[in-house]
């Protein structure tokens, strides 16, 4: 997954086209469209989960112990609610924790994704409007962490720090803030003397060249970039909530309800985690198959 990201911002970089020209051809594939469509039912469905949750999985008084370990399809203790999915050792109904569990990992990458926007677009337009020894730093600095693998960093940065939602935001915005700031240097790199150096001629504000000439040519890798990283973070929140270094065990997520329930499974117990890994799965899946796509166009756009 990292070196699939990692190659479309280096082809990012250089890609010349609207964005309306890149959306047209990204839509031409069936597999994407369906991909996209999968993953924009989950989120719907993640998004208004207190709607169509049979239950608030973190609302102690709403929670039947009797309940506990029922099957798929079983009818709760008081008859208010069908587990279509089962409930796990709690008696929390498995469906309503798979939607609540989304909205967790989807808070989570949205906030990194935005973190590591704004902090990445700065660095960058830095290092890549300035000279000498700032761009030579901040641009070591991101060859050296983009040469290791994301999962890598973000696993050493939680070790040392612990879980927790908000340490694990800031390990994926550190893992992410990197491909920002190397585009956006490299794009300026290459077009400096065709605008930049235009604009300085006319006495124009360091701070009117970066507004109104330099950001505008930086939209569309930006939303490219930001849409690929957003999809990632879910990736890695996932694998690190399922290793015990992700958010707390009071607010699970997908891949921390998958880990916590696994030691059931060879009990005959297998939807609590069965049904959760199933939708973790389908999210990877489509994750990865939109991201081959966007690869691939970036490749054929050169």
């Amino acid at each position: 997954m990292t070196n699939k990201i990692t190659s479309a911002v280096d082809n990012v970089s250089d890609l010349n086209v609207s964005l309306q020209y890149f959306i047209n051809i990204f839509f031409k594939s069936k597999i994407a469209i369906v991909s996209c469509i999968i993953l924009t039912f989950i989120i719907f469905m993640a998004l208004l989960a207190p709607i169509f949750s049979p239950q608030n999985p973190y609302d102690i008084k709403n929670l039947e112990i009797i309940d506990s370990f029922s099957r798929p399809g079983k009818i709760s203790f008081n008859g208010n609610i069908i587990y279509l999915l089962g409930t796990d050792y709690q008696g929390r109904d498995i469906l309503s924790l798979i939607l609540f569990g989304i909205r967790i990992s989807l808070m989570i990458s949205l906030s990194s994704t935005c973190i590591a926007l704004t902090i990445g677009l700065i660095l960058g337009l830095i290092s890549g409007y300035l000279e000498g020894w700032v761009k030579i730093i901040l641009m070591r600095i991101t060859n050296i962490q983009l040469a290791f693998p994301a999962i890598l960093i973000a696993l050493i940065l939680l070790s040392l720090f612990g879980g927790g939602i908000d340490k694990l935001i800031i390990a994926l915005v550190i893992t992410q803030w990197t491909y920002y700031a190397r585009s956006i240097n490299t794009i300026l790199t290459k077009k400096k003397k065709e605008y930049i150096e235009k604009a300085k001629s006319l006495n124009l504000s360091v701070l009117r060249i970066i507004c109104f000439h330099i950001l505008p040519n930086c939209i569309s890798p930006l939303i490219i970039i930001a849409t690929l990283q957003f999809f990632s973070a879910i990736s890695l929140e996932a694998i690190l909530s399922f290793l015990g270094l992700g958010v707390e065990i009071t607010k699970p997520s997908l891949g921390l309800l998958t880990a916590n329930s696994f030691q059931y499974f060879l009990s005959g117990y297998y939807w609590m985690s069965f049904y959760p890994g199933i939708v973790l799965l389908t999210i990877i899946t489509s994750i990865n198959l939109i991201t081959y796509r966007l690869r691939n166009i970036l490749n054929n756009c050169l």
